[in-house]
């Protein structure tokens, strides 16, 4: 398996004032190419540090990605001590230069001279366009080794980094090239102990594969890599354990690699050609942003109601009154009234609801904060589901909002909507 090393620079991240989402996003497109991230460097704007962490991701990997550093002024180095590091002068390219003057001129604006080290690479580097701003990147291959410097704004390196250097990559690393196969497996509703648990016996003999769990916003990504002495042979294992975990966890599993809950949802909606209306308190219209995040979700989607006050749950869904009297508005008979009077106003298909206590105030003994009823009306009748989370209010809002949606998969995939 090919291996590489990312390394961050920039005395903001060090400061805490600046999150190094950059290297999380090419982590993650590197991971899908069966590419392994062996390590990463964070480090400032300091000429040694710069070197000694490209030197150490030369020791360590094939690939070496640099973000940051890239810009005009004293203090961005980044390309230049990599060139140092693999001893590779370099020279101005015109077309650069005439690319930076045209930038600056549109903007009507005199280009200080600074700006040509911009315009600075080695001869036989591929220079990375950069559509969002003045830095370009750079592709070298040298001695066996791909170095690739970016610049830091994850506007300008995300696109940089598919558009361009994917491809690049790909042609020099990816499926004619690598034996090994990847695959993410996403599951929800389970803990990362519970399938470790559960998994046991394959984490024990995973036979020719490497597992590894990521807990994220109440889901677990299972990755598994396997290596093979060819694609096909790789692809032949991973797919055997695969169904070995699949025959442990079920329905639990949601999805593969870019899946979300939403948009398994969605398909499924889509397929059986039903519609969907939302009827939302504690979560605030959460589950609606998540359903309309997608793109043609008016297919599937009517739309939804934030009923956050008890005036709200009567006035505009039309609740008895006398259920939140003596009930609560976080209960089993006002959720099942919401899911109701929502789908009767949408003339929907379906109708969710959710109503809870997200805290951090608000709580009682009988109710204590976290206390969610989520309720499902269709044609089939109405049902209410009472659950218990743990957490920060935005935890227990985003697992009330994803926890409603498994719920309806769940639902859809056994025709019971």
């Amino acid at each position: 398996m090919y291996k590489a090393y990312l390394v961050s620079t920039g005395t903001e991240l060090l400061l805490g004032k600046t999150i190094d989402t950059n290297s999380v996003f090419l982590a993650e497109r590197l991971s899908n190419m069966g590419i392994k991230v062996v390590g990463k460097s964070i480090v400032g704007d300091n000429h040694e540090h710069i070197h000694n962490a490209i030197s150490l991701g030369i020791n360590s990997a094939d690939i070496i990605i640099t973000t940051g550093g890239l810009g005009p002024t004293r203090d961005d180095l980044t390309k230049e001590v990599a060139c140092e590091v693999l001893d590779c002068p370099m020279v101005e390219f015109e077309a650069e230069v005439n690319k930076l003057r045209e930038y600056f001129h549109k903007r009507n604006r005199n280009m200080p001279e600074i700006n040509l080290k911009q315009a600075m690479f080695p001869v036989d580097a591929k220079i990375i366009t950069n559509n969002n701003g003045t830095a370009p990147g750079m592709y070298l291959n040298k001695f066996g080794k791909t170095l690739i410097c970016l610049p830091g704004p994850p506007h300008e390196i995300m696109p940089m980094y598919i558009q361009e250097v994917e491809p690049l990559l790909q042609k020099d690393y990816g499926q004619n090239h690598r034996q090994s196969a990847v695959i993410t497996i996403n599951i929800f509703g389970l803990g990362e102990s519970q399938v470790e648990e559960m998994l046991a016996d394959i984490v024990e003999d995973p036979r020719g594969c490497s597992l590894a769990l990521i807990a994220k916003e109440g889901e677990i990504q299972l990755r598994l890599t396997a290596e093979g002495e060819s694609t096909a042979h790789s692809q032949s294992i991973l797919n055997e354990l695969v169904d070995r975990i699949k025959s442990v966890l079920g329905d639990k599993i949601y999805g593969y690699n870019e899946d979300t809950l939403p948009v398994v949802v969605a398909n499924l909606l889509l397929q059986q050609k039903l519609t969907l209306a939302a009827a939302e308190s504690c979560t605030g219209g959460l589950l609606a942003k998540m359903l309309t995040d997608m793109p043609g979700s008016s297919k599937y989607f009517w739309g939804g109601v934030v009923s956050y006050s008890n005036e709200a749950k009567t006035k505009i869904l039309g609740i008895n009154d006398k259920n939140i009297f003596q009930y609560g508005a976080v209960s089993e008979p006002v959720a099942r009234d919401m899911a109701v009077q929502i789908r009767k106003i949408a003339s929907s298909a379906i109708g969710v609801s959710i109503t809870g206590i997200a805290g951090p105030e608000g709580g009682s003994k009988t109710k204590p904060v976290g206390t969610v009823y989520i309720g499902i009306d269709s044609q089939q009748g109405t049902q209410v589901k009472q659950l218990h989370f743990v957490g920060n209010r935005e935890a227990i809002r985003t697992l009330s909002a994803k926890s409603a949606l498994d719920w309806l998969r769940r639902l859809l995939l056994k025709n019971e909507v």
